[in-house]
C-alpha cells in the first residue's frame, strides 16, 4: 500500500496544539513509509472560515517544519464534485430527499426522549417519493438498518457500532451545501488517502463515513483516532492553561524543534527516551505505538526540552529568532550578526526561552533608565562609589578589551582592596545592566564595549552621589 496521510484543519481559528500533534503524527507516518502528506483546508463553513485563519495554519505548519507534499487543497473549490456525488447517490437509491421541517424533527426527538430512547432521525422520509410543496429538502444518506459497522482502529482497537443505533445523516443541506461527513469521504476517496489519523472526537463519525466509502465503492482507509490532550490539571485543554496556539509558543520563546519534540511525546513513546532528532522521530514513530489514553501537557517538560535545544544550537543559528524577540520588545538590535551571536552565547546557559533571553539582554542595547530597587539598595551604597571609580580607572587603561583582560582587572582590584570578587563585580553588574543578574561580568563588559561600560559606571556614580545627598 502506498501510504498517503492528510491533515485537514478547519480555518476558523489558529492552529492549536491538538491539531499540530495530529499534523505531526500524519507527517511522521507518511515520512517513515516513504509516502505523501497532504494538506487539505476544510473551509466549507464560510461564515466562520477566514483568510487570516488559513494563513495562521500555514504559518504554524511551516514554523514547525511540517512541509506538505500536496496542497493546500480547499474544499470550497470542490463543490461541483460534491454535487455530482450527491446526485449519483440519489440516482442509485443510496440517498434520499428528506422534507421534514425543523419543528417536526424537534417534536420527533422530544417524543423519543420521553420514551427513554436515543434521539435520532427515524427514517420517515426513506421511502417518500413525492416532493413536499414549499419545503426545500435536505439529502440524507441511507444507512444500513441491520448488522453492525466495525472499525479496526490502529489506536483504539476494534470498535463495533450497531447500525440500528445510527442516523440516516444529512449529506447536503437544503441550500445544496455539503456537510462535513460527506465532504471528507469524497475528498479522502478522490485523494486516495490510505490512513486517516485524527482526534478521537471524530470516532463516532467513522461508522457513517465507512458506510459512505462502501457506497461509493471506494477503498476504506485505515483509521487511527488519537486521544485528546488535557491541561496539567487533567481538565480539557483550554485558553486558561496558557499557550494553546502553536504560534503562541513562538511568542513565548520556544524553538520549533522543542515544540515538535514535546508534541511527539504527547501520547507516543520509545522506551524512556525523551529527546528525539527529526530523523529519529521519522525512523522510530509508528501509529501502533500511540497510547489510547489522554495525555496531559507539562509546561515544565517543555521548558526543559527548550533549554536543551537552546544550548544545543550554535549561537549564530539563534540570532534570527533572538532578533525577532528583541523587536517585539521595541529594541532595534542593529545588523552586527557577530556581536549579536556573542550576546546569545553569553545568555545560552541561563535562558530557558528565547523570550527570556531577549528580556535579559535589553541592557546590551540601551542603558538602564533606573536600577532594580533591591539590587541598588544592596550594591549601590555610598561605599561602592569609590570601588566603581577605581574600577572605571582600571578598565579605562586596559590595552585589550577582552574578557580575560577585564577579568584580571576586576580580580586585581578586588585583591588590592582586600574584597571578595563579588564586592566589585556586583556593583559593576548593577551599574551596567540595572539589575543583579547578567552573564559573567567579564563577558558582559566585553560585549558592552569600553565606551558604554565607562559611561554607565560614571552614571551609577552620579546616582550614588545624588542618593547620598538626598539622604
Amino acid at each position: 500500500m502506498t501510504v498517503r496521510t492528510r491533515f485537514a484543519p478547519s480555518p476558523t481559528g489558529y492552529l492549536h496544539i491538538g491539531g499540530a500533534r495530529t499534523a505531526l503524527f500524519c507527517w511522521l507516518y507518511a515520512r517513515r513509509h516513504g509516502g505523501s502528506f497532504v494538506l487539505r483546508v476544510e473551509d466549507t463553513d464560510r461564515a466562520r472560515s477566514t483568510p487570516e485563519a488559513v494563513q495562521a495554519i500555514l504559518d504554524g505548519m511551516r514554523w514547525l517544519g511540517l512541509e506538505w507534499d500536496e496542497g493546500p487543497h480547499f474544499q470550497t473549490s470542490h463543490y461541483d464534485r460534491y454535487r455530482e456525488i450527491v446526485q449519483r447517490l440519489l440516482d442509485a437509491g443510496q440517498a434520499y430527499h428528506c422534507y421534514c421541517t425543523r419543528e417536526e424533527l424537534d417534536a420527533m426527538r422530544a417524543d423519543q426522549a420521553a420514551r427513554g430512547e436515543k434521539p435520532r432521525y427515524d427514517g420517515r422520509c426513506r421511502e417518500r417519493s413525492e416532493p413536499r410543496p414549499g419545503v426545500d429538502p435536505v439529502v440524507r444518506f441511507r444507512m444500513p438498518r441491520e448488522g453492525s459497522t466495525v472499525v479496526d482502529d490502529r489506536v483504539r482497537g476494534r470498535v463495533v457500532f450497531e447500525n440500528g443505533e445510527l442516523d440516516d445523516f444529512i449529506i447536503a443541506r437544503s441550500d445544496g451545501s455539503p456537510t462535513y461527513n460527506f465532504t471528507v469521504v469524497v475528498d479522502d476517496a478522490d485523494m486516495r488517502i490510505s490512513h486517516v489519523i485524527r482526534g478521537d472526537d471524530h470516532l463516532n463519525n467513522t461508522p457513517k463515513q465507512v458506510n459512505l466509502f462502501k457506497a461509493l465503492e471506494a477503498e476504506v482507509p485505515v483509521f487511527a483516532h488519537l486521544p485528546m490532550i488535557l491541561g496539567p490539571d487533567g481538565a480539557k485543554l483550554s485558553k486558561r492553561h496558557g499557550a494553546v496556539s502553536v504560534m503562541q509558543y513562538r511568542e513565548d520563546g520556544f524553538l520549533p524543534e522543542a515544540v515538535v519534540n514535546y508534541l511527539v511525546r504527547l501520547g507516543w513513546s520509545h522506551g524512556d527516551q525523551e529527546i528525539f532528532s527529526r530523523e529519529e522521530m521519522i525512523r522510530l514513530f509508528d501509529i501502533d505505538d500511540v497510547n489510547h489514553s489522554a495525555s496531559a501537557i507539562n509546561p515544565g517538560k517543555l521548558e526543559w526540552l527548550n533549554q536543551h535545544y537552546v544550548m544545543e544550537r550554535a549561537p549564530a543559528d539563534l540570532v534570527e529568532e533572538f532578533v525577532w524577540h528583541l523587536r517585539r520588545l521595541d529594541v532595534e538590535p542593529g545588523s552586527d550578526a557577530e556581536w549579536l551571536a556573542r550576546i546569545v552565547a553569553s545568555q545560552q546557559p541561563r535562558a530557558k526561552t528565547l523570550r527570556e533571553m531577549a528580556e535579559n539582554s535589553v541592557f546590551f542595547f540601551r542603558a538602564p533608565e533606573s536600577y532594580d530597587a533591591k539590587a541598588a539598595k544592596k550594591h549601590l551604597l555610598a561605599t561602592a562609589e569609590d570601588t566603581l571609580a577605581a574600577a572605571g580607572d582600571r578598565l579605562e587603561k586596559l590595552a585589550s578589551w577582552e574578557p580575560e583582560a577585564i577579568h584580571e582587572a576586576v580580580q586585581g582590584l578586588a585583591d588590592e582592596l582586600e574584597l571578595k570578587l563579588g564586592k566589585v563585580a556586583q556593583p559593576l553588574r548593577v551599574a551596567v545592566s540595572g539589575g543583579p543578574v547578567s552573564p559573567p561580568i567579564d563577558q558582559t563588559l566585553a560585549i558592552l564595549g569600553r565606551g558604554d561600560t565607562l559611561a554607565r559606571i560614571a552614571r551609577a556614580r552620579e546616582w550614588i552621589a545624588a542618593a547620598a545627598a538626598s539622604g
